[in-house]
């Protein structure tokens, strides 16, 4: 038996085994951004260990939830989920929610990277559906999101500045993930940051109705 196991036949045991370990679901929740080199790893989460990361890597590439393939565009390795690695979005989304609580509070002080959004937001949002398709932006330190919603829900997309959507709001990232968690009503939200475009369209996406 590995060390590293709870030694348990229990299914959230033998799943901690895998990624319980501190940093594991963070290296999950920046894949899930998409794939990713070291380099870029390592600079989403700030605080780690170059060789804890190589360490994290290793363990979550043995157990099968990352793997490890060629970038054709730059001829390096790049890191990316699983198909059975990528079923960890809706264990992630879930832990999302459950954070609201916690996250009242504002930051304090920790860091915080614009890709983050991408995760959260569609963790917050993952229940939205529209009939008709409505994208809107999203500015959090200078970096552009895409929040599209349509009949088979939503996705969240980092953008150009050449191809920003008609509406765009920039907030702090309290602001954003307050109005996507419902703390704070659309209005409310404007009044703290800086809508460009429509109020109608940013309520399409984000609002409670």
């Amino acid at each position: 038996m590995s060390t590293r196991s709870y030694g348990q036949y229990c299914g959230l045991a033998r799943a901690l085994d895998v990624v319980g370990d501190r940093w594991s679901l963070l290296i999950v929740r920046e894949l899930l951004v998409g794939p990713a080199r070291y380099g870029r790893l390592q600079a989403g989460l700030p605080g780690i260990a170059t060789n804890l990361l190589a360490e994290r890597l290793r363990h979550l590439e043995e157990a099968g939830v990352v793997e490890r393939h060629l970038d054709n565009g730059s001829n390096g390795v790049v890191y990316a989920l699983t198909p059975w690695g990528s079923e960890l979005r809706g264990v992630v989304a879930a832990f999302v929610n459950w954070s609201k609580p916690l996250m009242i509070s504002g930051p304090h002080g920790d860091s915080f990277q614009p890709q983050w959004l991408v995760v959260a937001l569609e963790a917050l949002l993952q229940h939205k559906r529209a009939k008709t398709a409505m994208t809107v932006g999203v500015e959090v330190d200078g970096a552009t999101y895409a929040v599209r919603i349509g009949r088979k829900g939503l996705k969240v997309t980092r953008v150009d500045a050449d191809a920003r959507p008609d509406t765009v709001f920039r907030a702090e990232p309290m602001v954003v993930l307050g109005m996507a968690a419902g703390v704070l009503g659309v209005d409310e939200a404007i009044a703290a940051g800086d809508l460009r475009g429509d109020a109608k369209d940013l309520a399409a996406v984000f609002g409670s109705g």
